[in-house]
């Protein structure tokens, strides 16, 4: 019972699970990563004419925010990565965007396939993160380092391959 009282509530639980579920999106009863992962497309096309520094700043922010909404999030629902926090995906397929063009949809869809695949995949040190580490920071950093991952594959993808097929 005393641990139940401690669950954040009120205004401060609505704000982030608000955020943590990216406005709703994770409510979807089926696949809601992916949902959360297409909540960010919109943003990474809306961010494609600002410089590198400034779409930087935004996906830490996102991370940042993401991290401290799920936390709240997870204590309000008292449990730890509840399957509705999807705002890690928008942070990690942000990252994934990062080194190529946003503009065309192209690299827009294929980010979110790569992106999805590696969320799902976990790659070394995404599930020790995901597994090891508590609260906010471990549900928000494994999709960091799979959008690192990401980010590198598409990058090279949209480099050596796609000048093939266009």
């Amino acid at each position: 019972m005393e641990h139940e009282a401690a669950r954040p509530r009120g205004a401060l639980a609505f704000v982030a699970r608000a955020i943590a579920t990216a406005g709703g999106a994770g409510y979807v009863p089926i696949a809601p990563g992916t949902a959360g992962t297409a909540v960010a497309i919109p943003i990474a096309w809306a961010l494609a004419d600002v410089p590198l520094w400034v779409y930087a700043l935004v996906t830490i922010g996102v991370i940042l925010v993401g991290i401290a909404a799920s936390h709240v999030a997870d204590q309000s629902w008292g449990d730890h990565d509840n399957q509705k926090i999807v705002i890690d995906e928008v942070a990690g397929y942000l990252v994934t965007m990062a080194p190529v063009s946003k503009h065309e949809l192209v690299p827009l869809l294929a980010g979110f396939v790569i992106f999805r695949v590696l969320d799902v995949v976990k790659p070394p040190p995404a599930r020790w993160f995901d597994r090891s580490m508590p609260g906010g920071p471990g549900v928000v950093l494994d999709d960091v380092v799979a959008g690192l991952y990401g980010a590198v594959l598409l990058w090279a993808g949209m480099r050596w391959l796609a000048p093939l097929f266009i």
